[in-house]
């Protein structure tokens, strides 16, 4: 049903949330190597960083009390792509949280 969309899952389960409180977790492995590839298990064929980016900024508003973000690894990172992106997707949402 979604096998390939990520915006729209997350939207819906979103809307299910309300004030709740709510911990991310987020594996980087997620976003395809082209984009992160400094990752111990890179996945071919997931998201762009593009995408990830997107699915990141529609988390505004949650009312998130914890985030971790796994799987970069330095040593596989020669560009540093992934570090870069890891670094983006923590600061954004550090800055979203209430």
């Amino acid at each position: 049903m979604y096998k390939f969309d990520v915006i729209e899952p997350l939207e819906e389960v979103i809307k299910t949330l309300g004030n709740k409180p709510v911990y991310i977790t987020l594996d980087i492995d997620v976003v395809d190597p082209a984009f992160a590839n400094g990752t111990g298990t890179p996945e071919p064929g997931g998201i762009t960083s593009r995408e990830m980016l997107k699915a990141v900024g529609i988390l505004k508003g949650l009312n998130i009390v914890g985030f971790d973000l796994v799987e970069v690894s330095p040593i596989f990172d020669q560009s540093d792509r992934t570090a870069l992106l890891a670094a983006k997707i923590i600061r954004d949402i550090i800055l979203m949280v209430k």
